[in-house]
C-alpha cells in the first residue's frame, strides 16, 4: 500500500517523481504529492485524487534536482489535501514521506502539542516530520535515526532538509524501500518498478536500516551507526513489462499474458523424460524432502485461495497432509510447530505484512519456511529458507490474474516432486507432467472465447448478488471467481462448495440472483449437476463452466461456458482464466476502474 520515491541527481526532479509515482499507481491511493528542492527551498505539491490531478497542480517550471514523492493509501485521517504527504515541519525546511503505520503516534503527537508544535494534518505520519525537527542540530541523518528510535510500528520513510541539498535519508521497517544507483544520480523507491526506466542496478534496504543518499553515492548503516555492506542486485525485468503494449488495460493484458507466464515458471524445470520435476531454490535435500510429513501453506487473498488448491492437489496427488490458512490468523494464534512440517508462504509481491509477520512468528517457532513469490529480492524471498519465484513477470493490476496460475504452476511443480518421489509411478508421472505441459496451449484456447465471455457478462452484469459453486479441487476456484468479481465490478459475490448450497446459500436464491457452476468431467460431475439442477428448480439463472461437449449440463443451465479437456487436478488452471475474464467484462460493463479498484492496493503492507 501506499508508494514513495525518491531522486537526487542532476536531472529536474520533479518529472521523474512523477513518473514514478505514475508507475507506483498500481499499488492503490487516494491522494499524491512532491517535494522539490532548489536554492535552500522545499516546495511542496499535493493533492487528493489521481497522479494526474497532482501533475496539474505542479508548476510548469518548477526546479530541483532532488526531491521525494508519494501516493497515499488512507489509514488516519480522511482523504484530502492536508492528509496527502509529503509532510513538513513547522519551518517548511523538513519534508518526509512514509509508508506504513505509526502505532504510537497519539502519545508521540500529545508531547509534541505541549511543546507547542503545530499540526496540519490528521495523519500518524506528521509526527516524524516534527520529530526530525526536534532532534535536527546540522545533521539530517543523526536527527532521523534519533526520531526513529521512538516510533512504535512500522514504516518506510524518505526525508530532506533545505540546509542539505542532494541529500535524502532513507529507512525502513516492515514497508519495503530499494535504492537504485545510476551514474551521478540515486533513486529510492518502494518498489523497483518506479526505477526500472533509469537503472536496473539496485540494494534492497532492510528493516532497521538507515540509508544516507546523495548524488554521489550512499552509505548504509543501522540505528546504532553501525555501518552495513550492502550487495548491488540486477533487476531482470524489462520496461516493456511494465507497459499496456496495446491492451486497454494492465488487467486484460495479464489475463492474456497466462498460457507465456505459465510457460516461463515451468520452462527448465519440467522433467517429461521422468515424469517429475526440479526446482532448485527449496534448500532441501532428496532426504530432507521425503522426511516431511505434513505441509501447511500461509497466504492472504488470492494467494490463500492458490495454497487451498495446493493443499487438495498435495493430499490427492502426493498422499501428504496438507492445509492452506490465513496469514492473518496464524500470527496471533501462537501457532503450533510441529516436528517435520514444511511451511509455504505465498506472496506475489513478496511484500504482504500478514504473511511476513506469520513467517518470521513461524521461523521464530523452529519453523522451515519456504516462500513462493513472484518480486526478486522482496523481503519473503531474502528472508525464507528457499522456495520459488514463479517468474510471471510484473502484475500492475491491483487484482491478481497471472500471478494466481503462476502461484499454482510452482505448487504443480512442487507435488510432482514429491508425489514421484512417494506414490506416483514413471508412467503416471509422465502422464501428469505431459498434460501439465499442455496448460498453456489449453488456455490461449479459453481465450479465444474473449468475445463470447464478454456478451455473457453483458447480460449478467446488472445482477446486485451472484454465486460461484465449484467442488472438490475446484472449490477454491470459485472462492476466487467471487473474489475477483466483487474486487472490480463491486457486485456483491460469495464462492460456495456446491454441496453447501443446502446448509445456508439456497435461501438467497431467487430469479435475480445468478450462480455460476464449475463443472470439470471429473467424479463430482453428477453430484455438482444435480446442485445445479436444485438451483433450476427455484428459478434461479445458472451459468456453467464444462467440458466440450458435456450436452447434458448445456440442457440444464441458461448459458454455458466449454473449455477443452485436461486432467482432473490441472482444471483448476484453466477454469480460473473465464471467471477472469467474466469479472473484467462485467466490470467493464459497469464502468470500473479495473487496474485500480476502489480501496484496493496491490501490494497489502500493513496489518
Amino acid at each position: 500500500m501506499c508508494g514513495i520515491v525518491g531522486y537526487s541527481g542532476i536531472r529536474p526532479a520533479a518529472p521523474i517523481l512523477l513518473e514514478g509515482l505514475k508507475r507506483l499507481e498500481y499499488r492503490g491511493y487516494d491522494s499524491a504529492g512532491i517535494s522539490v528542492g532548489h536554492e535552500g527551498k522545499l516546495t511542496v505539491v499535493k493533492k487528493k485524487g489521481k497522479i494526474k490531478k497532482l501533475r496539474e497542480a505542479v508548476p510548469p517550471k518548477i526546479q530541483g534536482v532532488y526531491g521525494i514523492g508519494h501516493t497515499r493509501w488512507a489509514t488516519h485521517g480522511q482523504v484530502n489535501d492536508e492528509n496527502a504527504h509529503p509532510h513538513s515541519d513547522q519551518s517548511g525546511n523538513i519534508t518526509i514521506c512514509h509508508n506504513g503505520i505509526i502505532e504510537n503516534f497519539n502519545i508521540l503527537k500529545s508531547k509534541l502539542l505541549e511543546e507547542g508544535y503545530i499540526f496540519v494534518s490528521e495523519t500518524d505520519s506528521e509526527v516524524i516530520a516534527h520529530l526530525v525537527s526536534k532532534f535536527y542540530d546540522g545533521d539530517l541523518e543523526q536527527a532521523v535515526k534519533t526520531a526513529l528510535g521512538l516510533l512504535e510500528g512500522t514504516y518506510g520513510i524518505l526525508c530532506m532538509h533545505a540546509d542539505e541539498p542532494g541529500r535524502i535519508i532513507g529507512a525502513r521497517n516492515g514497508s519495503p524501500l530499494v535504492l537504485g544507483i545510476g551514474e551521478g544520480e540515486m533513486f529510492l523507491a518502494s518498489d523497483v518498478t518506479a526505477m526500472m526506466a533509469y537503472t536496473k542496478h539496485v540494494v534492497y534496504i532492510e528493516d532497521g536500516e538507515v540509508v544516507d543518499v546523495t548524488p554521489e553515492g550512499y552509505h548504509t548503516s543501522d540505528l546504532n551507526n553501525r555501518t552495513i555492506s550492502k550487495k548491488i542486485q540486477h533487476i531482470s525485468w524489462e520496461l516493456d513489462e511494465i507497459e499496456k503494449d496495446g491492451y486497454e488495460t494492465f488487467m486484460l493484458k495479464e489475463i492474456f499474458e497466462q498460457p507465456r507466464s505459465i510457460t516461463r515458471g515451468m520452462r527448465g524445470r519440467l522433467d517429461k523424460e521422468n515424469g517429475a520435476a526440479h526446482l532448485g531454490g527449496l534448500n532441501l535435500t532428496s532426504q530432507e524432502l521425503l522426511n516431511i510429513e505434513r505441509i501447511k501453506i500461509i497466504a492472504a487473498g488470492t494467494s490463500f485461495h492458490a495454497g487451498l488448491v495446493a493443499a487438495h492437489l498435495l493430499e490427492s496427488l502426493a498422499r501428504i497432509p496438507c492445509t492452506a490458512e490465513l496469514a492473518s490468523e496464524v500470527r496471533y494464534r501462537n501457532p503450533i510447530v510441529e516436528k517435520n512440517s514444511l511451511y509455504f508462504a505465498v506472496s506475489q509481491s513478496g511484500e504482504t505484512a500478514d504473511t511476513l509477520y506469520a513467517m518470521r512468528e513461524l521461523k521464530r517457532k523452529g519453523a522451515r519456511v519456504l516462500g513462493i513469490c513472484n518480486v526478486v529480492g522482496s523481503t519473503i524471498a531474502r528472508e525464507s529458507d528457499g522456495g520459488v519465484y514463479i517468474h510471471s513477470g510484473p502484475e500492475i493490476a491491483v487484482a491478481s490474474t497471472k500471478a494466481f496460475t503462476s502461484q499454482l504452476t510452482a505448487f504443480y511443480l512442487f507435488t510432482v516432486i514429491m508425489a514421484r518421489m512417494r506414490h506416483l509411478s514413471l508412467k503416471d508421472g509422465m502422464v501428469f507432467v505431459r498434460e501439465l505441459g499442455e496448460i498453456p496451449s489449453i488456455i490461449e484456447k479459453v481465450l479465444e472465447k474473449d468475445s463470447e465471455i464478454k456478451i455473457l457478462a453483458k447480460k449478467y452484469a446488472g445482477a446486485k448478488d451472484f454465486l460461484f459453486m465449484g467442488r472438490g479441487i475446484n472449490y477454491p476456484v470459485a472462492l476466487e471467481g467471487a473474489l475477483k468479481l466483487k474486487e472490480i465490478s463491486y457486485i456483491h459475490a460469495e464462492g460456495y462448495s456446491a454441496a453447501e448450497i443446502k446448509h445456508g446459500p439456497i435461501a438467497l436464491i431467487n430469479e435475480e440472483t445468478p450462480s455460476m457452476f464449475l463443472i470439470p468431467n471429473d467424479e463430482l460431475r453428477e453430484k455438482t449437476i444435480s446442485n445445479m439442477k436444485e438451483i433450476k428448480a427455484r428459478k434461479g439463472p445458472v451459468i456453467a463452466l464444462a467440458v466440450d461437449g458435456d450436452s447434458e449440463v448445456g440442457d440444464v443451465a441458461d448459458d454455458v461456458i466449454y473449455i477443452p479437456r485436461t486432467h482432473d487436478l490441472l482444471y483448476p488452471l484453466v477454469m480460473v482464466v473465464p471467471l477472469q475474464l467474466f469479472s473484467y467484462h462485467c466490470a467493464r460493463e459497469l464502468g470500473r476502474d479495473v487496474d485500480q479498484p476502489r480501496n484496493l492496493a496491490k501490494s497489502v503492507t500493513v496489518e
